[in-house]
């Protein structure tokens, strides 16, 4: 068993502690059809082919296979306590704390400057497999963390402002996924290629 690191944005990281959030997808690079070796070539779109093929030419999922552990990373600042230490988290919505003026002020350190030991959340791998990122289904969509309550209550609005006109774009567990994605600055239209990853959180 190995553990390794993965970012989270405070909406990720506030899904996974609530436990509405068990899977994640990260684009996998370089995307298959740019890869020229002759292992690569025969999988013709088959995820599961694919998948196979990838582990032979020996590119598998950075971030661990089932049973590996992944630790978060998210942003955090180092509050004080007399002579202790410990990180508060932006996900929590703390505000920053206040220190005497001789010393530096506080700041959120960005995630990826987290160390180990401030990780709050570990998350053991279930699963690994490929698909395409427009190729998730409505129940993953769900699993990825989707604020249900907030996406009915968005339809509700919807219906009431547009009831008997004509106009489109009622909100959908698809158009929120679409939303979540591209507000991470992925690319929907480029419909990569992506590791799905499902997991479950280790309680330590």
């Amino acid at each position: 068993m190995k553990e390794r690191p993965i970012l989270m944005n405070g909406a990720m990281v506030r899904a996974v502690l609530d436990g509405s959030k068990t899977q994640t997808r990260r684009v996998i690079k370089p995307q298959p059809q740019m890869v020229t070796d002759r292992h690569i070539e025969p999988w013709q779109g088959d995820p599961a082919a694919l998948l196979s093929l990838l582990a032979e030419s020996g590119r598998k999922c950075p971030y661990g296979q089932a049973g590996d552990r992944i630790w978060v990373r998210e942003t955090f600042c180092m509050d004080d306590n007399g002579h202790e230490e410990w990180p508060i988290f932006r996900a929590d919505g703390a505000e920053l704390p206040q220190r005497q003026p001789t010393r530096k002020p506080a700041r959120w350190t960005p995630s990826i400057h987290m160390p180990r030991w401030a990780s709050r959340i570990l998350l053991e791998i279930v699963s690994v497999r490929v698909e395409r990122l427009q190729d998730i289904s409505d129940a993953d969509i769900v699993a990825e963390g989707i604020d249900m309550e907030a996406l009915a209550e968005s339809q509700d609005r919807y219906d009431i402002v547009c009831k008997g006109t004509d106009t489109s774009g009622r909100a959908t567990e698809r158009s929120a996924w679409r939303d979540l994605w591209e507000s991470t600055g992925g690319c929907w239209d480029s419909n990569p290629w992506c590791w799905a990853i499902t997991f479950k959180r280790v309680t330590r």
